[in-house]
């Protein structure tokens, strides 16, 4: 006779193994932390990465623009093009009319830095360029005869009529000269010369505030 065979008399239990969901949460929470620290560590350095090479907000300090601008309106200067050029090791060069912000080297403000000036594009390369009897004529192979700028381009309105001075000077490759709009009060290139377009900061391309006088140029 074969002898008994032991069979096992309980079924399977059929209730579900508790599951541990500690870990679980655990995790998400670490997750949670660690996103939230990224955006306070990440979002500052985003703007600075924007300020310093794509905008900036400024704010007008002086009357040297009236009236295109006024003491203490904002704008914003875009400075991407600026960027590109330096990472190129090249120059960009702005149009005859665009208002830009620029370095003034060896012209200190009041915390020793270099000033940062406010003007508007008058010359460009090539450009000889007269002040005289109160106004300004630019000569070049366009206009060997001589024209006006502030009479015959689209940013006439808004300069003041009399251009005070006597200057004789002759625009070379990478060279801008500048003017503030409210020309008897204005110190630019009539002043201290061409500045290198290597250092301007920017172009203006928004008036912000005030609101009531938002503006694109």
């Amino acid at each position: 006779m074969q002898p008994d065979t032991s069979i096992p008399t309980s079924a399977p239990s059929t209730n579900p193994t508790p599951t541990h969901t500690h870990p679980k949460k655990s995790s998400e929470g670490w997750k949670n932390i660690l996103f939230t620290v990224l955006i306070l560590v990440g979002a500052p350095l985003f703007a600075i990465v924007l300020t310093t090479f794509v905008f900036q907000s400024y704010r007008v300090d002086g009357a040297s623009m009236e009236t295109t601008l006024q003491n203490n309106d904002r704008l914003i200067i875009w400075k991407f093009p600026q960027t590109i050029a330096h990472i190129r090791n090249t120059v960009h060069m702005p149009k005859r009319g665009d208002i830009i912000v620029f370095t003034k080297q060896n012209l200190p403000d009041a915390n020793g830095n270099n000033k940062q000036l406010i003007k508007r594009v008058i010359g460009l390369p090539g450009d000889h360029i007269v002040v005289k009897d109160g106004h300004i004529t630019i000569y070049n192979p366009g206009h060997p005869d001589g024209y006006n700028p502030d009479t015959s381009q689209d940013f006439s309105a808004g300069i003041a009529e009399t251009t005070n001075g006597d200057v004789d000077v002759t625009v070379t490759d990478g060279q801008v000269f500048v003017c503030g709009d409210n020309r008897p009060h204005s110190l630019d290139s009539r002043f201290f010369g061409v500045i290198p377009a290597s250092d301007i900061v920017g172009t203006l391309s928004y008036r912000i505030a005030p609101v009531g006088n938002f503006e694109h140029f």
